[in-house]
């Protein structure tokens, strides 16, 4: 057990740390090579966020454990919103863009209603992993648009998250590195997550939507945090839209693409469902505060971490009949 449990910590840490060597290296790559900030931010930035879920995904996905890629993007989703969302706005209260409200908050939902129509055969097919790449695409092509066209364009909100200052050998350097070290530590994770699945005899949804989920959106949590003690707190909803999201096109479509299958009632009726809940109640919070403008305050922080609480509950009940 001790090397398994050592392997998803050590997998999750070097993940995470890889990730963001990773994303900087390819970006200030493209910044070198001349291309445009607002096409690198759509593009690599804005993928680089769930970008450990993605490579955690694409190995269990590889072995077969479509469960364990499921129940990362499934989990990860529930904890942006009931963990990552609801302590930021413990910290402060959350100022509630109405552009938010109309434009990713709406397509947040909206992706979440269309992952559940593909789930709920409980199969995943390569159709349903097909649709939903497409849509990613669609998404991506949308965000180039929207900021196209307004005043994001000149503000050039991606400028602070592309270096400006890295060569391009130390950018094919970091690009290099972070790429080897995402794929061993994805390898790692996924070795320990199925071992101590295994061990305990628990469905590997769980491992992915409790422990791995956390783990990879502890980052998210942290940035969320710093930019509301820092007084920027409107970044922390839109990060949480973005990424949840890239969450269900992005990651839930690995496995369909890699090994569609079947997978167990539990991950549809338990962990897609709360999903849904969590994700319907941010939904019609956001569109009230947007029309009160009023901003999301820590009695609803507190009622999001305490939905985060309750899943685990009852997760970790359904783990242990």
């Amino acid at each position: 057990m001790l090397m398994f449990s050592l392997a998803i910590l050590v997998g999750l840490i070097f993940l995470v740390l890889s990730a963001d060597r990773f994303v900087a290296g390819a970006a200030a790559l493209a910044n070198n090579l001349g291309v445009p900030h607002l096409i690198i931010g759509v593009t690599i930035v804005s993928l680089g966020t769930s970008a450990p879920e993605i490579i955690a995904a694409i190995f269990a996905a590889l072995e077969g454990r479509i469960e364990l890629a499921m129940g990362n993007a499934i989990g990860s989703n529930v904890a942006n919103i009931g963990l990552v969302l609801g302590i930021t706005a413990l910290v402060a209260p959350i100022p509630v863009s109405k552009r938010l409200v109309g434009n990713e908050n709406l397509i947040m939902f909206a992706s979440t209603l269309m992952a559940g129509a593909l789930l709920f055969n409980l199969y995943l097919s390569a159709i349903d992993g097909l649709v939903l790449l497409l849509l990613m695409v669609a998404f991506l092509v949308w965000i180039y648009w929207e900021h196209n066209r307004t005043e994001a364009q000149e503000d050039d909100e991606f400028e602070e998250d592309i270096p400006s200052d890295m060569s391009t050998v130390s950018a094919l350097v970091w690009f290099a590195i972070g790429l080897g070290v995402l794929i061993v530590s994805a390898r790692v994770l996924v070795w320990g997550a199925v071992g101590i699945a295994d061990m305990f005899q628990i469905s590997e949804a769980v491992i992915g939507a409790t422990i791995i989920a956390v783990g990879t959106s502890l980052p998210e949590l942290a940035a969320s945090v710093a930019s509301a003690l820092k007084k920027h707190h409107d970044i922390a909803i839109g990060n949480v839209l973005g990424s949840n999201i890239f969450n269900i096109l992005a990651v839930l479509s690995v496995p369909g693409l890699i090994a569609p299958g079947a997978f167990d009632a539990e991950v549809f009726n338990l962990h897609y469902l709360f999903m849904l809940a969590i994700s319907a109640c941010l939904f019609f919070c956001l569109i009230a505060l947007g029309r009160s403008g009023k901003p999301m305050g820590r009695y609803i922080g507190t009622v999001f971490v305490l939905m985060y609480a309750t899943f685990g509950w009852i997760v970790f009940q359904a783990a242990t009949v």
